[in-house]
């Protein structure tokens, strides 16, 4: 077929058709969960080394808020839903409706209220993927932190092992109105993860 003959881009196609998917079964389960109409920016979506994603928001001294968990069956993997403090606020405030405190702390029922939003959009993400793939994707009981980036990655490495090489970014812009949400997905598979999920969308592995 003339898709495949050039492998890579192929590949990259599908894994952006799988975050537009996963992020957009994000969005709606957040308007679910809100109980209001909740849009989303076209994604961004690009593959890059693990020692980047400290880097891609914002440095691995900059303190992000993390909800992270792992991904067990098939297409084993760990993913994480990253945003900045002021992002998370703005969430709770503009799209929840929640009161939060000035500041770049959050108080426990914040970080409960993010913990359960984190949650069910990482959720979402994860059985549309595992729909595309029809492969068994379960997640783990989530984990939220706040803390600088390089630190939250070291906890997920210290939690679940030896990450693979690559992750998949997913930039990702929830719309409510005037107001905005910036958030960013990481799928990091295990090594053998990628080539799983290839073969069982029919790609051909042979053209790397």
């Amino acid at each position: 077929m003339e898709l495949f003959k050039h492998g890579k881009d192929f590949k990259m196609d599908v894994l952006k058709e799988v975050g537009n998917i996963g992020a957009g079964n994000a969005a709606t389960a957040l308007s679910q969960l809100l109980n209001k109409p909740i849009d989303m920016a076209v994604p961004k979506v690009q593959l890059l080394p693990f020692e980047e994603i400290a880097d891609c928001v914002g440095g691995p001294e900059a303190i992000v808020l993390a909800v992270f968990l792992r991904v067990e069956g098939d297409a084993p993997g760990n993913l994480f839903f990253i945003m900045t403090p002021e992002a998370g606020k703005k969430l709770l405030k503009r799209l929840a409706g929640i009161e939060v405190e000035e500041g770049d702390s959050f108080n426990e029922m914040e970080q409960s209220a993010l913990s359960e939003i984190g949650n069910i959009l990482a959720g979402s993400y994860l059985s549309s993927l595992a729909d595309f793939t029809r492969l068994s994707m379960t997640p783990t009981v989530p984990g939220l932190a706040i803390d600088m980036a390089g630190a939250v990655l070291g906890y997920g490495l210290l939690q679940f092992g030896e990450m693979g090489d690559d992750a998949l970014l997913i930039n990702t812009t929830f719309l409510e109105g005037q107001y905005e949400v910036e958030g960013q997905f990481f799928l990091i598979p295990d090594p053998q993860t990628f080539a799983q999920i290839f073969e069982a969308l029919g790609v051909p592995l042979e053209h790397d």
